[in-house]
Parts: structure tokens; C-alpha cells; sequence
């Protein structure tokens, strides 16, 4: 029998199995190959001299043994970080505000789900949303406006601000089942020339489609916008024009036909997302808490994306 008893890091990787329901989603999650989380797995299983999930059965199950240990984990992971909060309280003091500043519209779609599980955590610190949508969030940083933006896309070195890395999403181009452009397998800058695009209300440099594609290739369309997700897919599915949202957020209206979605260009638009904060900002756990828990939320639950 093999020497590597249960470790911390094995009840993280059974309980990311668990809520990812494949070795993937969950190497992801943990920031591992996925050899690694696999090497895991076999360490574990040498170790009790027995499975701990079941061998090519999809979505992922565990056994009576991966089980137990699951329970185990369950149980000891909340202690585990509720001691991490009470010591970070009892060494940095009470939590201070935590202001958020985003840079597109559908962040909330992920964005509240992550500040409700949040609060029971943290319930002292003031948790906030400023209103409003920043093309540059950074100065609202490093003035204490705020302690946390939601920025599009790897910044450049900043001397006074910290990146951490949220996910990777895909931008689709969606339009109605009737539209001339849904026979195609893929959308090209030059397919939106002619065509109204339905957006936001915002600057075209908070557009991926804009920032990413149509910019670079000179190519600017009519345009026609709207507050709302589900006014913006109203539109296209009565075919008043063609959008380009993330794919997390459309995926119930593609499932039931109500829009189409295309590849924009050959291997698809990803774009990218991170939390900046400022470099104290990063060092105080109930910041660092946050973005973690919202990453690994994300991950979890929002289809499409992946680790950044």
C-alpha cells in the first residue's frame, strides 16, 4: 500500500469533482493539468487500495469509498476556511468595504449570484455595485473609489494595481433561425457590414465584437441598441439585426430556438476576464475570498468558459 495519506489538497480536488462533475472542469477550477489532478486520484486510490470514482462512466460518479471521503470533505472544507476568515479578521482587522466596478453589462449575470453566496461569509463587510458602466475602472482603484473592478482582457504591468485572473468566455454572433446568415458555419468581420448590429449602450471599446473583430478590420455597422439581454434577443429574433453576446448568457434562448448562434471568425472569439484591485487591496482576505469564490463559481456553473 502506498505511503500518501489524505491531504487537504485530495478533499479540494474530491469536492471540485463533485460540483464540476469531470476532471476537466475541475483541473480548471484548481488551477491543475489534468494529469495532475489525475495523479491525484491515483495517489488516493494506491493509497485505500480502491477506486475512488467510477472508471468510464460520464458524467463522473463516485464510489462508495470516493463517497465517504467526499462527505468528509464536505465537512471539513467550511471549517477549514471558516478558522482562515476568523484569523485574517483577528490579524488584519475588521473587513472594510468591498465596492465593485464592472465593465459590462452581463457581469451581473454571474456577478450577484457570487455576492449572494458571498455575504454569508463575510456578512460585515459592505458589499456594493457602483452604478454605472466604466470604460476605464483603474482610476476609481487608485483614487479609493472603489476596491474592485471587473475588466475585459490582460492588462499591461500597472505599478499601483494587481490582475487576478477570472475566466476565458467565447463572444458568439447570434441571429434569428431565419436569417440569411445562419447557413453559415462561421461569421467573418465583413458579414456584419451590411447588417444592423443590436448592442448595449456602450462605447464601442467595451464591445468584444467591436474591440476584437469589426475594429480591427475597418468594418462598422448600423447600429441599434438596448438596455436589456432579452431585449437585445427579442430584436434579432424578429430579425430587426444581429448581435454578439457571450455565450453564457444565451443559452437557454439557443436551446430552444428562439436565436442561432455562429462562431465569430474560424476558431471563435474568446475573450477574457479579470478582477483588479489595488496591490493592499490583494493582500486582504476578504478581497482575496472573493475573487476565488467567484471564479471557482463561475467555472462551475456558467457553461462555456474556462480557466484563464
Amino acid at each position: 500500500m502506498a505511503t500518501t495519506a489524505l491531504e487537504f489538497r485530495h478533499m479540494e480536488t474530491l469536492a471540485a469533482l463533485a460540483d464540476c462533475g469531470s476532471l476537466s472542469k475541475a483541473a480548471e477550477r484548481l488551477c491543475l493539468t489534468q494529469s495532475a489532478l489525475s495523479h491525484q486520484l491515483k495517489a488516493l486510490e494506491s493509497y485505500y487500495g480502491a477506486a475512488v470514482v467510477e472508471k468510464s462512466v460520464r458524467p463522473l460518479r463516485f464510489t462508495a469509498i470516493g463517497q465517504r471521503l467526499l462527505t468528509l470533505a464536505r465537512a471539513v472544507l467550511p471549517l477549514v476556511a471558516e478558522a482562515a476568515r476568523d484569523v485574517a479578521r483577528l490579524a488584519q482587522g475588521h473587513a472594510g468595504p468591498l465596492r465593485i466596478a464592472v465593465q459590462c453589462h452581463n457581469c451581473f449575470d454571474w456577478l450577484m449570484p457570487a455576492m449572494d453566496s458571498y455575504r454569508s461569509l463575510w456578512p460585515e463587510v459592505e458589499l456594493d455595485i457602483i452604478s454605472g458602466f466604466v470604460v476605464d475602472p483603474l482610476p476609481l482603484l487608485e483614487r479609493g473609489e472603489a476596491e474592485l473592478a471587473v475588466i475585459h482582457d490582460r492588462q499591461p504591468p500597472h505599478p499601483h494595481i494587481a490582475f487576478s485572473p477570472l475566466f476565458r468566455y467565447e463572444s458568439v454572433a447570434l441571429m434569428s433561425p431565419r436569417h440569411r446568415l445562419a447557413a453559415k458555419g462561421w461569421l467573418e468581420a465583413e458579414d456584419f457590414a451590411s447588417e444592423t448590429l443590436i448592442t448595449y449602450p456602450v462605447p464601442d471599446e467595451m464591445l468584444d465584437v467591436m474591440k476584437h473583430c469589426l475594429m480591427p478590420a475597418g468594418v462598422n455597422p448600423k447600429r441599434r441598441t438596448a438596455e436589456l439581454t432579452v431585449a437585445i434577443l427579442q430584436l434579432v429574433a424578429s430579425g430587426r439585426g444581429i448581435a454578439a453576446l457571450p455565450s453564457w448568457t444565451v443559452g437557454n434562448y439557443i436551446e430552444r430556438g428562439y436565436v442561432v448562434s455562429r462562431p465569430i471568425g474560424p476558431h471563435g472569439l474568446r475573450c477574457e476576464l479579470y478582477a483588479a484591485t489595488t496591490h493592499s487591496g490583494a493582500e486582504a482576505a476578504y478581497i482575496r475570498e472573493f475573487i476565488a469564490l467567484t471564479r471557482a463559481q463561475s467555472l462551475t456553473e456558467l457553461a462555456g468558459v474556462s480557466a484563464l
